[in-house]
């Protein structure tokens, strides 16, 4: 199995929905951003990446974690996510190679989600709403 390893943001909006982005020519709804570049931190990659795919500055809250899922639009691929909570400096519009832009909530059954999407971040949420609730 071949390895991606990228740098994905969780943007969360006031309502708690998670702001995701499709890429052009796919159809799984994912977290913005994207590949590391080499030699580059992670960090690095994903404010560059926001900034490319929906023209925001951000701040990043948190490291989430590192997490390995399938990719969603690479088969026989391993996705290797470093995962951050960002905060957006200005409302995302779309750009770069982003075909489709919009909040979901995080009960949503419609959306096609990318693996990393449905099985990391989403659990997440909701595990944190939990922790912020109680």
């Amino acid at each position: 199995m071949k390895t991606i390893t990228v740098a994905a943001a969780v943007i969360l909006n006031e309502q708690n929905q998670l702001l995701l982005v499709r890429k052009q020519h796919t159809h799984a709804f994912m977290q913005v951003g994207g590949k590391l570049e080499a030699d580059e931190a992670p960090e690095i990659t994903m404010q560059r990446e926001i900034l490319e795919e929906i023209g925001c500055e951000c701040d990043i809250q948190q490291f989430i974690g590192q997490f390995e899922t399938a990719a969603a639009n690479e088969p026989e691929h391993i996705l290797v996510s470093y995962v951050y909570a960002v905060e957006l400096k200005q409302a995302p519009k779309i750009a770069a190679e982003i075909a489709e832009m919009k909040w979901i909530d995080l009960d949503d059954q419609t959306t096609i989600l990318a693996p990393l999407t449905k099985e990391v971040v989403i659990p997440w949420c909701l595990q944190r709403r939990m922790n912020v609730c109680v």
